[in-house]
C-alpha cells in the first residue's frame, strides 16, 4: 500500500505564488525520486499564502530518503526567502470506510 503525505508550505505574506514557482522547477525531480508515484500541489482558496502538497510514495521510508537528499542537495535554503514557518509533514494511513 502506498504511503500518502500531506505537507503544509506555510509562506510569508504574498510569496505563496513564489512558492509555487520555486516548486513547479523542482517537482520533475521529485517525481522522477524512486517511489514517488504522485505529487499534486494545492493552495488555500481562502488564503494563497498556504501551499500544500498531496504525495504518494510507495513507502513511507522512500519519502523520509528523498526529504534527506532535499536537505543534502540544498532546498530549504532557496525556500527559506519565502517560507514564514517549517513545514509541516503529515503521513497519513488509509482507511476503508
Amino acid at each position: 500500500m502506498s504511503q500518502t503525505v500531506h505537507v503544509v508550505f506555510p509562506c510569508q505574506e504574498g510569496k505563496g505564488p513564489e512558492l509555487i514557482e520555486i516548486l513547479r522547477e523542482a517537482l520533475p525531480d521529485t517525481r522522477a525520486y524512486e517511489g514517488c508515484e504522485s505529487i499534486e500541489v494545492y493552495s488555500d482558496d481562502s488564503n494563497p499564502d498556504t501551499v500544500v502538497l498531496w504525495e504518494k510514495f510507495a513507502l513511507k521510508e522512500n519519502h523520509q530518503s528523498y526529504l534527506q537528499w532535499r536537505m543534502d542537495t540544498g532546498l530549504p535554503e532557496l525556500l527559506a526567502p519565502v517560507l514564514a514557518g517549517n513545514l509541516q509533514v503529515t503521513y497519513l494511513d488509509s482507511h476503508d470506510a
